[in-house]
């Protein structure tokens, strides 16, 4: 439904007018492996995005969104069934949806609701694209690859929708492939050219390993080399790493374009809901860290934009709510479809955040992010955000507990749970985590609340 096609007078004066006339359509524009930093709008000099940008001036930007688990399948399952992967089984990459869920996914509400629903790209729920032309909801537009993707998009926007509204997924690869160039393969998306190492972004200012790290990232390092082959890079190498990950996002910015462009030609703005996000982060060198997984800002912390129709008066304008992108991601979307979020969905909408922006604070007491190291020991961890601080907790190892105050330090530099004068904080934000693990009872294989220190 094109936002132009009955003027709102005239709408209104149809016999018949039913409530999918009110239905706003909504595209979910996806990337892979992108952290919340790697954008121009988020004040990053060493890249130019202008489509995100673009989507940063038109909508209101999120920026304390995390994503339910850093790892593609498990953060992707959030967002599809409303979900934590803990709880729904889903916590590794090729894990099948159970059968639980398999009719009651987000595409699966949105039709119901009188939605036409199309995916294009990366599905990975758990196979790489929809596995049928017609899956989850969706029709298949494009399957796993960022070549002509944009294309499948733009033709769907292009079709006669007649009287229903559309939810489009565009879900793009890239810049998933820095981890081809970590291993020195090459890369399927997309292509680089390496310049002069003067030309290089430098070391981010919190690239060294600071002594109350937590133990355990070094030893699922040394103990992972495909994932994390840069165990042995120097200085030069993470400067050159850093450049090829913003090359790649740049690349996939051109191809998010291409949609925005499209948007702009029909005039979409005035009756569609544009939310551009990405699965999880990449460590780009932080810590002395690439891929995901781990529990840092750059790796768990991801994109958020929201562009909704009639909301200029907040144009350009960031909002301090706190966003799980996976569980929220089902009652928003739901929430401007005009239906209601199910029973075993525990996220919460973010469409007041997006229409009031100006809130002082997060109306969400604190978010939650989970994961697990499921290609070595199984180490689990978790990290719980509040307004101010950021909580984390790992299964073992020294140094396993941190608190991190992310007003004075978002880099993640000074570990506050080894300080008598932090303890209060420490002991609030174990009990939050506790107050978690008990709205969300399941584990793999037993409780996790045992691992909350009690000292």
């Amino acid at each position: 439904m094109k936002a132009t096609k009955y003027p709102i007078a005239a709408a209104a004066l149809m016999a018949g007018f039913t409530a999918w006339s009110r239905q706003p359509n909504i595209i979910y524009i996806m990337t892979d492996q992108q952290s919340a930093d790697a954008m121009s709008c988020a004040g990053n000099g060493y890249l130019h995005t202008p489509a995100m940008d673009r989507l940063a001036e038109r909508g209101v930007r999120l920026p304390n969104t995390y994503c339910a688990l850093p790892l593609s399948g498990p953060s992707r399952s959030a967002m599809f069934t409303g979900i934590m992967p803990s709880q729904s089984g889903m916590m590794h990459n090729e894990t099948p949806l159970p059968d639980s869920l398999r009719t009651r996914t987000l595409g699966d509400l949105v039709a119901a609701a009188g939605y036409d629903n199309g995916y294009a790209g990366k599905w990975h729920v758990n196979t790489n694209a929809l596995p049928a032309e017609r899956a989850f909801g969706f029709e298949r537009l494009h399957g796993h690859g960022d070549e002509g993707l944009a294309e499948a998009a733009i033709d769907f926007l292009r079709r006669d929708h007649g009287d229903r509204p559309f939810f489009l997924v565009a879900s793009f690869d890239n810049p998933h492939n820095i981890c081809q160039y970590a291993r020195g393969q090459k890369l399927p998306e997309a292509e680089l050219t390496e310049p002069a190492l003067a030309d290089c972004p430098n070391l981010p200012a919190n690239h060294l390993i600071q002594p109350y790290d937590p133990a355990v990232l070094a030893w699922e390092r040394t103990h992972n080399y495909n994932l994390y082959p840069t165990d042995a890079y120097t200085p030069d190498d993470w400067r050159r790493y850093r450049n090829a990950y913003f090359r790649l996002v740049e690349h996939i910015d051109g191809e998010v374009g291409k949609i925005v462009d499209e948007i702009d030609r029909q005039n979409l703005w005035d009756n569609t809901v544009v939310i551009f996000t990405s699965d999880h982060g990449d460590g780009q060198g932080a810590h002395q860290w690439n891929q995901k997984t781990a529990l840092w800002e750059e790796t768990a912390r991801v994109p958020l934009i929201v562009c909704a129709p009639g909301n200029k008066k907040n144009a350009g304008k960031v909002s301090a709510e706190l966003v799980n992108n996976g569980i929220d991601l089902m009652p928003s979307v739901l929430d401007w479809a005009g239906a209601a979020k199910p029973g075993w969905c525990k996220g919460r909408s973010y469409r007041h955040a997006v229409e009031s922006p100006d809130a002082s604070a997060s109306q969400a007491p604190y978010v939650v992010t989970e994961t697990e190291f499921a290609q070595t020991g199984g180490t689990r961890g978790w990290l719980l955000r509040t307004p101010k601080y950021k909580y984390v907790l790992y299964e073992s190892g020294k140094n396993r507990e941190a608190l991190y105050d992310m007003a004075a330090d978002p880099g993640e530099m000074r570990n506050l749970a080894v300080e008598a004068q932090a303890r209060p904080e420490v002991l609030r934000h174990r009990e939050l985590l506790r107050e978690w693990f008990r709205d969300n009872p399941k584990g793999l294989r037993y409780s996790r609340e045992r691992f909350i220190p009690v000292d």
